[in-house]
């Protein structure tokens, strides 16, 4: 994360968290499934917040008490955070009152927290943490590659992953120069 960026969601925000207005162990987020990470694709929101949002089974509702005004918020990438976590909590009477533009519905969608959990497709790695197209892995066995003559190695780095929509289980990558499928098993999310 760059200190440029960091710096000017602090002046944007007034160092504070972009959703709950807490000023404790503030962190620069980026918005899945955004890839750069400059102001535009990113909020300053607290370690635990950003902890929860990656981890949904650890969502604690009442830290979530600021969407009501976070919602109204006049950067898009907080607008997107508040209804992916309204959604989330399944807050419909606030849902109801947003206004988003389309294609910045279609961002807030990306990671479905919109539908039901029986329809979502969740990628997570081995660890079982929650896996976002951009993400950047690392293998942890070494693995034979069909249709090509190599072994992608142990502690391999796979940066800028994108996700198999329709397959929990699969996501796409770059090893050796070569784009192929790895299982989500046989991966760990690095920070």
């Amino acid at each position: 994360m760059s200190i440029v960026t960091e710096k000017r969601l602090k002046d944007r925000s007034g160092s504070k968290c972009e959703i709950s207005g807490s000023e404790e162990n503030l962190v620069v987020y980026l918005v899945s499934p955004k890839t750069e990470a400059i102001p535009e694709n990113c909020i300053l929101i607290t370690k635990s917040l950003k902890d929860q949002i990656e981890n949904p089974e650890t969502t604690n509702a009442n830290d979530w008490r600021g969407l009501s005004d976070s919602m109204w918020n006049e950067n898009l990438p907080v607008q997107i955070v508040s209804w992916r976590m309204l959604a989330r909590l399944k807050n419909h009477d606030l849902l109801e009152m947003m206004y988003l533009e389309e294609d910045a519905l279609e961002w807030a969608k990306a990671t479905g927290e919109d539908q039901d959990d029986e329809g979502k497709i969740i990628h997570k790695d081995s660890n079982g943490n929650i896996l976002f197209d951009g993400d950047s892995v690392v293998l942890i066995k070494d693995l034979d590659v069909k249709g090509a003559n190599f072994t992608a190695k142990r502690g391999a780095a796979v940066h800028n992953i994108k996700l198999v929509f329709d397959n929990a289980e699969q996501i796409e990558g770059r090893v050796e120069g070569q784009h192929i499928v790895i299982l989500t098993q046989y991966v760990k999310k690095t920070k």
